[in-house]
């Protein structure tokens, strides 16, 4: 389960960095993602579930919380990290994708 997670939060990384790669960012969103507000696993789940249903607004939502691809990829390797916090980012992205 653990190790199906982490797969799929590697695919949708690599999914989003191809979406929003080779675009430029906006002085407002380099801004932002300077001080990208920290989500909860849940929170990162969900707008993982978002991206993932609407990879052509990838970018738009990235920047309306405040990440860049990267540092989205950032944030979530960080839950990955914790086995709790991983469990947490898994089921709300499965209900966010429902």
């Amino acid at each position: 389960m653990m190790r199906h997670a982490t797969i799929l939060t590697l695919l949708l990384a690599l999914t989003l960095a191809g979406a929003c790669g080779g675009k430029e960012q906006s002085a407002t969103a380099t801004a932002q993602s300077s001080q990208a507000i920290t989500l909860s696993p849940e929170q990162l789940g969900e707008l993982g579930a978002q991206i993932q249903k609407n990879p052509d607004r990838a970018e738009e939502l990235l920047t309306h919380h405040g990440f860049t691809p990267e540092s989205f990829e950032r944030a979530i390797r960080q839950v990955t990290e914790d086995p709790k916090a991983s469990r947490r980012y898994a089921a709300a992205y499965r209900r966010a994708s429902a």
